[in-house]
């Protein structure tokens, strides 16, 4: 926050910085990087002058910071592609949306650093930031098990632990004993969520559960193996 402070009027966190305070990618610089849209002179601050519109900015924690997908466009000029492909599956699964798109983003800055990379990879994932909802993944889920005449099971399912917890599951099978996760980066709200999904799976897997996680993207383009494994699973 001081750093921002000390840039004056209009400055923001970003980069590096930036990417830190959103949680989507740890960094070890001890310069903050702050965006102004006048030249800031402070040995102690790595400024750049950027005027940046309105919806590419906004607060987090108090502190003002370019948003998720801003974040990610600057990013995009100065990381690996690989970097920049585990900061946006940190922004998914964060669920860390904008005011702006990811894919309007690279629209509006064509000729950014790293905007080439970045449009690879939006065009490849079928635009990021799209978020779907737990209810449109579910109804198309149980659309799918009807397409391929599969067993219809209990959604929003409470599953008894001898701990004494009743985790709810999205979908079982309990003559099968197996559960069916349904993820998408809009479903999870913090990256402590993501963590106690894992455990609930350990947890569920210790008593005799076989529990499968289908994302979205492979409901949508994998659904002749996602028939084929859940057949087996079920038979």
């Amino acid at each position: 926050m001081a750093a921002v402070l000390a840039a004056g009027p209009g400055a923001v966190l970003g980069y590096h910085s930036g990417a830190a305070l959103w949680g989507i990618r740890e960094t070890r610089r001890s310069t903050p990087d702050v965006i102004a849209p006048r030249r800031v002179d402070r040995p102690a601050i790595n400024a750049r002058r950027i005027a940046l519109p309105p919806d590419e900015t906004t607060v987090h924690r108090g502190i003002p910071v370019t948003t998720p997908a801003r974040t990610l466009l600057d990013l995009a000029g100065a990381v690996t592609r690989q970097q920049l492909e585990a900061a946006i599956t940190e922004a998914e699964i964060g669920r860390l949306g904008s005011p702006t798109s990811l894919a309007a983003l690279v629209a509006r800055h064509p000729k950014g650093p790293g905007t080439a990379n970045l449009r690879r990879i939006v065009r490849d994932t079928d635009g990021l930031g799209r978020t779907i909802t737990r209810s449109d993944l579910e109804i198309a889920f149980l659309a799918f098990l009807g397409d391929h005449g599969l067993p219809r099971p209990r959604t929003n399912a409470r599953i008894p632990l001898a701990n004494g917890s009743t985790p709810m599951v999205d979908a079982a099978w309990h003559d099968h004993r197996l559960i069916a996760e349904l993820d998408s980066y809009g479903i999870h709200a913090t990256r402590r969520n993501f963590e106690e999904d894992r455990a609930r799976d350990r947890a569920l897997t210790v008593e005799g559960w076989r529990v499968v996680r289908i994302t979205w993207r492979q409901l949508r383009d994998r659904r002749a193996t996602l028939a084929a494994e859940l057949t087996v699973l079920l038979a």
